[in-house]
């Protein structure tokens, strides 16, 4: 493959020129964007590897111009310091296969050329294949068709191309747990281990030990040397759940890990070098935690390099048919199952304070009461209304919401169906009512 290098620092130019160029690849270097313009005028390259920040022409433009021109595109990697990460993130939306952060071992870019390479010699019929089975995937795993889970799974598809860090934050039940397995499912580190750490379960004297392993008579009871999570996620992806649990005192030895791939066990002085993707999640703000000085700033920030915010279902409750529909497939394993017309109306008149995980309870409640079949008289206990302290940031909207909901529901019902009908009872003009009727999914 032809290689063009772009970069106006000419040391690292020339050294990551001269790498590529011993590892097989025909490499061509340019100090700037303009004079790598010059060159794919004249000459057809596979891949263009250039930095985001130079003078006279930066990646950014380079990145454009080059997804403008006509004929084959050659893929694009991004160089990119810290500070420029979501100018990176920007560029892969606009169509960069991938980014690579500063300081970065040249075998890093060698990897993903040869991850170029493998994907040019699949014919077009396969890659379309290929892409289509990734993309089938992701909706049968992400359900809903709202602009909130299609931009969830963009997202997810964009985000399991690279191995930057990822940092999932939404509510509890919201899926994040699902979101992070399906990174690692589509990412090329998918054939070895997804190793999940609830860091709420540790104790705070053996969160450090969990993750990173212990030597032999390192503490009481160490009576032989163990690996950590880290240890079993080498090659693979790590996924740190309720992240903003491990004390603060351990997470120096986490910010290490980020920053130099290197880590040492409990007890041991022998530094272990790690591969390994990390993916956070937390149910907190935790840029508020970092600055009440609960929570490391500096490890905030190299958390927070990718992120992907889980939307509550209150807030798209237009999925909620579709997503009844999969869980209860889930919950029957097969055995039938019967779902009575009005009980998608009764479960969207609540709330779901506990989102997705509260809805997959109260459908395997149901099934199991009704023997398969799911009614509104047994739904109807699991949602009772929750009695809330209105002067809370948010509740007011949402007991209003919860309350028109409710009326809309309990209108059409005593009016069969009937939308003018309804409207009329509720002293509400037909387009009005239609137009609630759409904001709450109804």
């Amino acid at each position: 493959m032809k290689v063009l290098v772009v970069d106006d620092e000419e040391i690292k130019r020339i050294s990551l020129a001269d790498d590529l160029a011993n590892t097989g690849f025909e490499t061509v270097s340019a100090a700037d964007g303009r004079e790598a313009l010059d060159l794919l005028a004249r000459v057809s390259f596979d891949v263009v590897v250039t930095d985001i920040r130079m003078s006279n022409m930066d990646g950014m433009e380079l990145l454009k111009h080059i997804k403008r021109g006509k004929g084959l595109h050659p893929e694009v990697i991004m160089m990119t310091a810290y500070g420029s990460i979501p100018l990176a993130v920007e560029a892969m939306k606009l169509g960069a296969y991938n980014f690579i952060t500063k300081p970065f071992s040249n075998d890093e870019v060698v990897t993903l050329l040869e991850r170029i390479k493998e994907k040019r010699q699949r014919t077009p019929e396969a890659e379309k294949k290929r892409a289509t089975v990734d993309l089938s995937k992701l909706e049968q795993t992400l359900i809903g068709h709202s602009s909130a889970m299609q931009e969830v799974r963009r997202l997810v598809e964009l985000y399991a191309r690279n191995d930057a860090t990822v940092l999932l934050t939404g509510q509890t039940g919201t899926g994040k747990d699902l979101v992070a397995k399906t990174i690692h499912d589509l990412s090329n580190r998918r054939s070895a281990a997804f190793v999940k750490v609830n860091c709420s379960t540790f104790p705070d004297h053996l969160i450090e030990s969990a993750l990173f392993g212990h030597a032999k008579g390192s503490f009481t009871g160490a009576d032989q040397k163990r690996d950590g999570k880290f240890d079993l996620a080498q090659g693979g992806t790590i996924y740190l759940d309720d992240v903003d649990d491990i004390p603060l005192e351990h997470q120096i030895k986490l910010l290490r890990v980020i920053e130099e791939k290197i880590f040492e066990r409990v007890g041991a002085a022998v530094p272990i070098h790690v591969n390994v993707r990390i993916i956070a999640a937390t149910k907190k703000r935790l840029l508020a935690e970092a600055q009440n000085g609960t929570f490391r700033s500096d490890l905030y920030y190299r958390l927070n390099v990718l992120r992907i915010s889980l939307p509550p279902l209150h807030t798209h409750l237009v999925d909620l048919p579709a997503l009844v529909d999969h869980l209860l497939a889930r919950i029957a394993h097969g055995r039938p199952y019967s779902l009575h017309k009005d009980a998608i109306q009764c479960l969207l008149c609540h709330t779901w304070p506990g989102n997705v995980r509260e809805l997959l309870n109260t459908l395997e409640r149901a099934f199991l009461l009704g023997n398969g079949r799911i009614t509104p008289d047994l739904l109807a206990p699991e949602l009772e209304p929750i009695h809330e302290d209105l002067t809370g940031s948010g509740r007011f909207n949402t007991a209003l919401n919860r309350t028109e909901q409710e009326l809309l529901y309990k209108a059409l019902k005593q009016a069969n169906g009937n939308k003018s009908e309804a409207a009329r009872t509720l002293g509400m003009k037909l387009s009005t009512f239609r137009d609630k009727l759409k904001k709450h999914s109804l």
